[in-house]
């Protein structure tokens, strides 16, 4: 069909949109962030909130959770003021469900259970898990043999603090793949993945699910990273 220069403009606007958008509530985007992309823009690299602002041509979107540079995955982002501060409600109140999950090449300490302590400042603008301390932070995970000396690691953090899954799997000596940071193997990527999210809202359960579509390692295990993560025996709260 011959495209006007409006139709194609619509065109290109659907397709910049559709890099970013998973899913549009009214109140609400689901968005998938790639791996080594900023969260916020730095010096003259636009970032992440920045790409989806102009993709959607929405200013005014706010991101209710964020993600490391080195993590790809699922993000949220309220379309308006009053949804902002009930989905920060929600997080705060432990309302919002969320997974994740990670590859390593070292065998972590234990194979499943809780990763707990205080975050702690460390040099060069790092943190570490420390058993004293205010800012705590809380983490379950499991992990599971992915063949190949592989270990893949299905997380469920209970708190929202910077860095806390790197420093999680760093502190089960079992350091994320490509997180040099933390003391990472190289790798083509940073092998941690924003893989679902869970909530319900104006009385509707939501239940996302999106598996990595970056990375080598991730590819060669497609067929592990299947299944709700839900459906895992968590340990109580």
């Amino acid at each position: 069909m011959l495209q006007t220069p409006d139709a194609k403009d619509s065109a290109d606007h659907c397709a910049k949109t559709a890099q970013f958008v998973l899913y549009s509530h009214p109140d609400f985007l689901l968005t998938l962030k790639p791996a080594g992309v900023s969260f916020h823009t730095e010096e003259d690299e636009p970032g992440f909130v920045a790409r989806v602002k102009a993709a959607t041509g929405e200013a005014g979107l706010h991101p209710v959770h964020r993600l490391d540079r080195i993590t790809s995955g699922l993000v949220l982002f309220a379309r308006h003021a009053d949804a902002a501060r009930e989905f920060g409600r929600m997080f705060e109140a432990g309302e919002i469900s969320k997974c994740y999950l990670a590859l390593s090449d070292y065998k972590p300490s234990k194979k499943q259970g809780w990763i707990k302590g205080a975050m702690l400042k460390a040099r060069g603008g790092s943190w570490r898990l420390s058993r004293e301390g205010d800012l705590r932070a809380a983490t379950q995970f499991f992990a599971f043999s992915a063949g190949d000396g592989l270990r893949l690691f299905v997380l469920r953090p209970l708190t929202g603090r910077t860095h806390q899954l790197r420093v999680a799997l760093k502190s089960l000596s079992a350091p994320i793949l490509g997180d040099a940071r933390y003391g990472g193997s190289p790798a083509d990527r940073g092998y941690l993945h924003a893989y679902a999210l869970r909530f319900t809202w104006q009385n509707v359960c939501f239940d996302f699910l999106e598996r990595p579509i970056e990375g080598e390692l991730f590819a060669r295990i497609a067929d592990q990273l299947t299944g709700k993560p839900w459906l895992l025996p968590w340990p109580d709260a």
